[in-house]
């Protein structure tokens, strides 16, 4: 081969082992990010570092979803995206509450309620607007055709619009919010190293969430105080304690292989029956979390409509407020008696019992558990 030609195939070789090299280096780059991100244990993994590295997760998810979301088209998505992170995170945060400074925690928190208040108004038109809709699509016939209904909709389509414009298409909210999960990323990072470990780290916080949520579930079962929001409160407790069994379950494709000797083989035997629990616990507690969610949307959407009127807003006539006030009322009956149904169902034990399960299901992820 001639020397040029050898030069130039020399090169051409080196610069695609250069690029492979880089290829290679941020997919295994890709893949960290992910496995950093899960919303889960990782087997192993010591519940300290499990909290720190989701706390740190969370907020890149939602920092990464603020700084993609300039696109008018991917609005609702950014959103979405990063309101569910900040739940996630402000569940995290009263998880190991018995655990952090209490000025330190109620710092981060209040940081964490503005930053989703600010993205409140975009998400508020949309869930109006979506619950007129379900409204709409489960009575057709009774409102479907109603012109006050049509109006009604076509004002909340509006609303909707504008508070969309108004939040994340303003650079300065956007870009104050991202200023304030960045900060808030830094202290999480340097966090001091926690006291106690494994279980022994979330075994108070998550007692008092579960205690929390059955005090609340009796309140709402007996109906005491405001309905609506006794109902509000209760659902609060209800998404922390799906967030609080997702933290603590292991994350999906996580695996801890079954042991073969009998002592370690019979206690991985019932931390797998514990963790099974856990799982139905996540599914039960976000199914009631949604039924809740969804009484409380009509209880606003009812009091939009009465603010209309009250306020001389858009026109939506008698016939049609009579019509939409009595399903919302009937609907409303249905979801809070699911709920207390569900609510039953989750909230029956003791919460000792229920924190002792959660800790046998916990050794799944545990280091060494069945040593």
């Amino acid at each position: 081969m001639p020397p040029l030609a050898a030069t130039l195939a020399a090169t051409l070789a080196l610069r695609a082992g250069v690029s492979l090299a880089r290829a290679a280096r941020e997919h295994r780059s890709a893949d960290r990010r992910r496995r950093d991100r899960r919303f889960g244990l990782l087997a192993g993994e010591p519940t300290a570092q499990a909290m720190q590295r989701i706390a740190l997760g969370q907020l890149d998810v939602a920092i990464d979803a603020l700084q993609s979301g300039g696109d008018p088209g991917s609005l609702e998505k950014t959103v979405h995206e990063t309101r569910k992170a900040l739940k996630r995170l402000r569940a995290l945060l009263r998880l190991l509450a018995p655990r952090l400074h209490e000025d330190e925690r109620a710092r981060e928190d209040a940081l964490l309620q503005s930053c989703a208040k600010r993205l409140s108004g975009a998400r508020d038109a949309d869930v109006l607007l979506a619950t007129l809709d379900a409204l709409i699509e489960r009575r057709p016939r009774k409102l479907e055709g109603r012109g006050g209904v049509l109006r009604l909709r076509a004002h909340l389509l509006g609303e909707r619009e504008r508070a969309r414009r108004a939040t994340l298409g303003d650079p300065a909210i956007r870009a104050e919010a991202l200023a304030e999960l960045r900060a808030c990323r830094v202290r999480v990072g340097a966090w001091p190293a926690f006291e106690c470990e494994d279980f022994e780290l979330v075994q108070p916080g998550l007692t008092h969430l579960y205690r929390q949520g059955r005090s609340r579930y009796r309140r709402a079962a007996h109906g005491r105080g405001d309905r609506t929001q006794t109902m509000h409160r209760w659902r609060k407790r209800v998404k922390d304690l799906r967030y609080a069994a997702q933290m603590l379950l292991l994350a999906d494709g996580e695996q801890v292989p079954r042991p073969k000797r009998g002592g370690a083989r019979r206690r991985w035997a019932q931390a797998h029956k514990d963790s099974t629990w856990l799982c139905r616990v996540e599914r039960r507690s976000d199914r009631l979390g949604e039924l809740l969610g969804d009484e409380h949307d009509l209880a606003v959407l009812e009091e939009y409509i009465r603010a209309q009127r009250r306020d001389g807003g858009v026109r939506i006539g008698s016939r049609s407020r009579k019509a939409l006030a009595k399903l919302i009322a009937k609907r409303r009956r249905e979801l809070r008696k699911e709920a207390l149904r569900e609510g039953e169902r989750l909230f029956g034990g003791s919460p000792r019992k229920f924190a002792g399960r959660v800790a046998s299901a916990q050794l799944l992820g545990a280091r060494k558990p069945f040593s």
